[in-house]
């Protein structure tokens, strides 16, 4: 998902096709209602499900979303604790993180007193 995202944005793309999971839908929510993204739409065919993502650019026809980083892969988990949490970029970025009450922001989980697996970082 991350580098459909990634290639959508570099190649100025309107909207870009993402295949349908429970998990990347709680991220996509979390990327439209921080800002990143500006909607997402469910399509079905048959059994097949896609997201189409809009995304957003400023009024120069600049991305909104500047750049992806995964950090968990599945080669290497990374796990942080509570007050481990990283701030991005200053806390201009945003890192997401999946934990035992789901997939939130750095700044919502550290509001919540939960640490988790660190996915990725936007900015």
């Amino acid at each position: 998902m991350l580098t459909r995202i990634r290639n959508a944005v570099m190649s100025h793309h309107e909207t870009v096709s993402i295949p349908h999971s429970r998990m990347k839908r709680s991220l996509l929510r979390i990327l439209r209602d921080e800002g990143f993204i500006e909607n997402v739409q469910t399509h079905r065919d048959g059994a097949k499900a896609d997201f189409e993502v809009k995304l957003r650019y400023y009024e120069d026809d600049e991305s909104v979303i500047t750049g992806l980083k995964r950090i968990s892969k599945p080669g290497r988990r990374v796990y942080v604790g509570k007050n481990e949490i990283p701030r991005y970029f200053g806390g201009r970025g945003v890192a997401l993180l999946s934990t035992s009450k789901g997939v939130m922001t750095s700044d919502q989980a550290r509001r919540s007193g939960v640490g988790g697996e660190l996915l990725f970082y936007v900015w």
